[in-house]
Parts: structure tokens; sequence; C-alpha cells
């Protein structure tokens, strides 16, 4: 029997991550070990209070390890990640962040390793941020191969000097044989939210940060209070983040004390898509955001902004609503519609969940990049080449383009 081909999903994450640890995770845990040993390694800030991925990987049975270390730039990682690698035999390192994606490449130049990065998107915006991101491009441009979860990243990459043929676009998926509405649970849901049961709940997900403008939607929420004044409104808000302070602040002045809840982080993303009647997207940028996925796999009615891949899973009007970020009155008047034409609403959210069974399914991505494996790995096995050759390289992109 032909063994495994040893990959290493290396990512650094503060707190409870986001929706790469979805992917990271669970594809690990649905990959074949008999074609696929995959061992996922957390790089893991001992400073960090909440750190969250161990016990998660714990209860999806994943071969886990971490190396910690004492501050962002400790560099006594790098030996432990190289010794890592030999002891587990790594084949592929599969790396997921601007950080992880430079040792991924170091170990590619030190070890008998292949790099591989997926970029989930850069999301950031301070400046000592900006000046990661820009590294980072000019670091993923080496590498044989590299994943963008949406088309504008792949094209953000080819823009900065990546070789088109090296960049394949893989959407992010949803496994929606375990992500599926039970009506059956609604009013349970709604009770373990303290949602009244005859409220319109606007629901969202996602950090409290910078890039998700939730204030914007309390804004949109208040103005929709104003104008439906016989509705009883409620607006539910799950993630935690360096804003809910602000954000706490926002929601009081707006007046929305006692119908916007700050419910914090929720690890049970089904109780909350069972109280929702419509769900938010109104971020200012995003890769491919799981947030819609998921409310696309719970047929939930959907309005999400025009940014980073969301609009290619969601075709306006079919599955959902798209409209232009960052505007207060568009946002209110898309949430308005959804439950003005509540039929319309149903009718997209059942074409929406039609696509995650399909093309958006997690079976069909882990698919794909599981051919990126094979791929790279028989560039490797030929002995008239080496692992890193330009030509091997081409010819795996364009086999799963």
């Amino acid at each position: 029997m032909p063994q495994p081909i040893r990959i290493l999903e290396l990512r650094s994450v503060l707190g409870t991550g986001g929706g790469p640890e979805k992917t990271i995770l669970l594809g690990s845990a649905m990959a074949d070990p008999s074609r696929y040993a995959i061992t996922v390694c957390y790089i893991r800030d001992l400073r960090d209070p909440v750190f969250g991925i161990d016990a998660r990987a714990a209860e999806l049975g994943l071969d886990y390890v971490e190396v910690r270390e004492r501050h962002s730039f400790d560099f006594t990682i790098w030996p432990r990640l190289r010794q890592l690698v030999r002891k587990r035999r790594i084949d592929i390192v599969h790396s997921h962040d601007y950080k992880t994606n430079l040792y991924a490449w170091l170990l590619g130049r030190h070890e008998r390793v292949i790099p591989l990065a997926t970029l989930h998107g850069y999301t950031g915006h301070s400046w000592r941020e900006m000046l990661y991101y820009a590294a980072d491009k000019r670091v993923v441009r080496r590498f044989p191969l590299t994943v963008a979860v949406s088309g504008d990243l792949r094209q953000e990459l080819i823009r900065t000097g990546s070789d088109p043929s090296r960049v394949i676009r893989v959407l992010n998926g949803i496994d929606d044989r375990a992500f599926f509405r039970q009506p059956s649970l609604r009013p349970s849901a709604r009770e373990a939210l303290g949602v009244p049961g005859d409220a319109i709940v606007v629901g969202a997900v996602g950090r409290l940060e910078r890039q998700k403008r939730f204030e914007l939607l309390m804004e949109a929420f208040a103005v929709l209070r104003e104008r439906l004044p016989h509705l009883t409104l409620r607006l539910v808000i799950a993630g935690d983040g360096s804003l809910r302070t602000r954000l706490e602040q926002r929601r009081d002045e707006l007046g929305l004390k006692d119908s916007c809840l700050l419910a914090g982080h929720r690890g049970d993303v089904a109780l909350l898509h069972h109280a929702f009647d419509v769900f938010v997207q109104s971020s200012d940028y995003e890769g491919t955001p799981n947030a819609v996925l998921e409310a696309m796999a719970f047929e939930t009615p959907l309005v999400a902004t025009d940014v980073g891949g969301t609009r290619e899973l969601v075709d306006h009007q079919r599955h959902g609503l798209i409209i232009a970020p960052g505007q207060v009155s568009t946002l209110a008047e898309a949430i308005g519609q959804v439950i003005a034409d509540p039929d319309g609403a149903r009718a997209r959210a059942k074409a929406a969940r039609s696509r995650v069974e399909t093309e958006l399914s997690f079976r069909t991505r882990m698919a794909t990049i599981e051919t990126l494996y094979d791929r790279l790995m028989s560039g490797r096995a030929n002995p008239t080449s080496s692992r890193h050759e330009d030509d091997d390289t081409r010819v795996a992109a364009a086999r799963v383009q």
C-alpha cells in the first residue's frame, strides 16, 4: 500500500480564531487517513488567556500539536518547527497566515518539504499589518502553489507579482450534512437568547473588529425600528473582539439597549441561526466569509455587502440580497425588504441551501485541495525534477484551474 501524504497544517492565531479555524479543523477531520496523514500545528502565544483551538481539535480527535512562543518574535520556535517536521516526516507544510507563510517557506528551503499557502484575506488596517501584508505577498509568490479563497484575493496576488499559474482560487465550503435547519429548534433557540417568540430577529456573527462594521448595522437597525414601530424587532450580534466596549456605547447612544444583544462568542452556530429571521453581513472587506456560508446552509434569509468573495457565493436576488458596503440607508432598506417579503426571502434561502449542497459543499472544496496535495507530491516524485521546479508547478496548477 502507498504511504499517505504527510501534511502539516500550520497556523498562528490569537483567541478563538475565526473562519480559517473552521476550514483547517473540519478539513483535517474529514480527510481520508489512508491518503492524507494530517497534523494540525498552532503557534500559541503564552500571553493569550483565551486561546481555544486545542479544545476544538480534541473534540474532533485530530492529531494536534502546539509550538508555544513567549512573544510574537520568539525565534526559538524555528528549531522546534524543524524538529516537528522531521519527527512527523512531513511532506507538505500548508500555512494559513503571514507568519506561518514565512515559516513554511523557510522550512521548504531547509527541510525536504513542499510549502503550500492558503490566503484567507488581508483584513487588518494598522500600519504594522500593512507592512506584514506587503512582505507576505513577496514571500508567497515564491511558493510552488498558493490558494486564494476569492477571485479578488487571487487578482491582488497577481497584481503584486505572483505567477498567475501558481495562484489557484478555491472558495471556502461548508459541511452541509452538519449544518442544516431544524424548524423544531426555533422556540428553544429563541428562549436561550432571551428573544420573544413573536420578534423578528436580525442576526450577525463575527469578530467585533473594524472590518465588520457592526456599528453601521446598529444604525441601520435603529432606522428600521423607527420605520416599523408596530413590529417587535431584535438585533443579535454574536462574537467578541477589541471593539466590544465601543459597540456597547454606540448601542446605548442609539437607544437600543433593550433591543440589541451583544451575545459574545458562541460555539453553537446552529442555535443562533434557528433564532434568526435574517442574517446580515455588514463588512467593509472579507475573504470568502464562512458566516455567509453558514447562513446559506441554515436557510437563513441573507443580506450581505458586496465585498471580497461574497458575490462568488451569493447571486443577488437568487440566493440573497447583495448591497454596496458602508451605507446605512441601503442596509436598512435591504433588511426591510426581507421583512416585508418573507415568501421571496424563503425562496432565496432555499436556493442558497441547494448551492451549498453542491458547488459550495466542503466535500467539493476538500477534493480540490487534495488534488493540489497530489500534484505537488507527483512533481517531487519525478526524479528528473526538483520539488521547486517551475515547469512542474505550472503543470500542476493548470490541471486544477
